[in-house]
């Protein structure tokens, strides 16, 4: 388990078009921005969403908050320019659309490492495709420059013809797929964006649902869905009480010799003591200023 947990409770996409998204963005507490170039951006603003992002990028004006840049794919006319100037731009992480093989992310961690990226810079792949679920193991495993699985679920809606229902069923394949993918190999997972903003209860749902399938995350699309979502992906007051109870009782246990230990009835073993030290790394990470 990593000693440094990073909460990427909230991920909020924003247009890298709209300046005032951009300088809105300085006073929410989203975990992670993300400053679009690609699907919210007209083609005619492409270039003026990229000079404007890799400004923001460098302002140090967020924070705490992670700052990730979408760029447009590669296969397009702007996805090599936006990847170039993504390199120097100081943000945190390339976020790459619509990736259906880890030749994909070679070609885009070659590009970053020509452009004088740093080591720090990570790539995020958006995963929104069937092919890009059948593929998942191998994406996951492209390199140690990725760090992130991105579930799109609205444009794999699309692709598979299925429905948008409140449990969510059509995505449990592609869902479970990306989820072994990113374990498999040490990565965040982030769910997908609910779209329909007038249903606050369902989004609710969906970022607990998201909660208990394994995700870290979610992906928004506004302001007003960071709180519940942070809610949602955060440890309670409950459940660190119990994860503290759990890592001194086993931590007693090993001092006398013995290799499991009950907490509150419940048999204790060293798995058990991993995720409750998770737990409370979480909850120190999210005290320390990202909320």
């Amino acid at each position: 388990m990593p000693q440094a947990v990073k909460p990427r409770r909230s991920a909020l996409y924003m247009p890298a078009s709209r300046t005032g998204a951009l300088e809105k963005a300085k006073t929410l507490p989203a975990d992670v921005l993300i400053f679009d170039l690609e699907d919210a951006v007209s083609p005619d603003m492409k270039q003026t969403a990229r000079a404007q992002a890799v400004v923001a990028a460098r302002s140090g004006a967020y924070g705490l908050r992670e700052i990730v840049i979408r760029a447009n794919g590669l296969d397009t006319p702007w996805g090599h320019d936006d990847l170039t100037a993504i390199a120097g731009s100081g943000a945190d992480a390339a976020l790459l659309p619509k990736v259906e093989s880890e030749a994909t992310i070679h070609q885009a961690t070659a590009l970053l490492d020509r452009h004088g990226a740093p080591d720090s810079m990570v790539v995020w792949a958006m995963m929104e495709t069937p092919r890009a679920m059948l593929r998942a193991d191998a994406i996951a495993g492209a390199g140690p420059r990725l760090s992130t699985l991105v579930m799109g679920t609205s444009d794999l809606a699309k692709e598979l013809g299925a429905a948008h229902t409140q449990d969510r069923l059509p995505f449990v394949t592609s869902i479970g797929l990306c989820l072994l993918a990113a374990r498999a190999h040490g990565l965040t997972a982030l769910d997908g964006v609910h779209l329909d903003l007038a249903d606050d209860e369902g989004f609710v749902a969906a970022c607990r649902q998201g909660a208990e399938f394994g995700f870290d995350g979610k992906t928004l699309i506004h302001p007003k869905q960071v709180g519940p979502c942070n809610t949602a992906f955060s440890p309670g007051p409950e459940a660190v009480a119990e994860a503290q109870r759990i890592i001194v009782a086993h931590a007693a246990a090993e001092a006398a010799g013995q290799g499991i230990t009950l907490v509150d009835g419940r048999l204790i073993e060293s798995l058990h003591v991993e995720m409750a030290k998770r737990t409370v790394a979480l909850a120190e990470a999210i005290a320390a200023g990202h909320d």
